[in-house]
């Protein structure tokens, strides 16, 4: 009896340290709040420094790593002790972030230097950097983690990088500024947020090429998918729009808080969360009536821009 008690508190302590959680970093506020989804309250803030955008948590949710432009670093933080653990200089200006989906390697883009560098996550050092297009912003691997996709903002197109050999395979040509990426759960297609054509641009990745454009609200910024649709932060508008993944049709524009940037969806799909800079607030939307149904209030200037939920 004592076993199977003692059973039943390493499982609740286990489910309940891995509840899902949002790491929102604040620019203008130099950290970053951790808000547990469950409550919808913040239970933590870490300062940050060098105006944090980029964020990415590793799939093991053990680490979250968060790209600072004024520092020219990327923070690597113990998602377990709340704090800041290592810092690494990588120089230019880091923006986007992703992390491998076994944890092994960050990569991380440099908007001033057109390139990409590549952390090693255990050393925690840069070992090498991959030449991209002009001002390289959102980033996206694959679920089998053998392709990066870059967003090259001002050339209006996307690299598509061998994570083996760490070449530069081709290039995609999308909409005005792309900014966003994101692959869906199956890596068939990648959605790319155009700020400058007010569109999303939908990419076969079996064929490499753009296969349709879906239009959007004012200043697109990211993209986040659930139950076969599309949800993306207009940022001049105050909205999300909503689109089908199977038509391409735009469905529904959903009001939120003021310049929204940063969005994911829940682990179950349920939700989206979307950051709302000027708001200094998540909203939350429910999936399945396309309305929000919560605000909870963060630091200020929160950007959330890349995986910032830790499931």
């Amino acid at each position: 009896m004592c076993v199977l008690l003692l059973a039943a508190v390493l499982a609740c302590s286990s489910a309940a340290a891995h509840a899902e959680e949002a790491f929102v970093t604040n620019q203008l506020s130099d950290d970053l709040t951790i808000v547990d989804l469950a409550t919808s309250k913040p239970v933590a803030t870490i300062p940050i420094g060098g105006k944090p955008a980029g964020v990415a948590v590793a799939a093991d949710g053990r680490f979250a790593y968060v790209a600072s432009p004024d520092d020219k670093s990327v923070s690597v933080i113990d998602a377990h002790e709340r704090k800041v653990v290592a810092r690494i200089d990588v120089g230019g200006g880091p923006l986007g972030i992703v992390v491998t989906p076994n944890g092994a390697t960050v990569y991380v883009a440099d908007w001033y230097s057109a390139a990409i560098r590549v952390i090693d996550a255990s050393a925690r050092t840069v070992t090498t950097s991959i030449a991209v297009g002009a001002s390289p912003s959102g980033l996206a691997v694959t679920p089998d983690g053998k392709l990066l996709l870059s967003a090259d903002r001002d050339d209006d197109q996307v690299s598509v990088i061998d994570t083996s050999t760490r070449q530069r395979l081709r290039t995609i040509k999308v909409g005005t500024r792309p900014f966003g990426v994101t692959i869906d759960a199956e890596g068939r297609r990648a959605y790319t947020a155009n700020v400058g054509s007010n569109d999303v641009s939908v990419i076969d990745l079996a064929d490499f090429r753009e296969i349709g454009r879906v239009k959007t609200g004012l200043r697109p910024y990211a993209v986040a998918l659930a139950q076969g649709r599309g949800f993306v932060t207009d940022q001049y508008d105050g909205t999300v729009s909503v689109f089908d993944v199977a038509s391409l049709q735009p469905l529904k524009r959903i009001n939120v808080g003021d310049y929204p940037e940063g969005i994911e969806a829940t682990a179950d799909g349920r939700q989206i969360i979307v950051a709302n800079w000027e708001s200094n607030m998540l909203s939350v939307i429910d999936v399945a009536t396309l309305k929000v149904t919560g605000e909870i209030k963060v630091g200020d200037g929160p950007r959330a821009f890349g995986a910032f939920l830790r499931r």
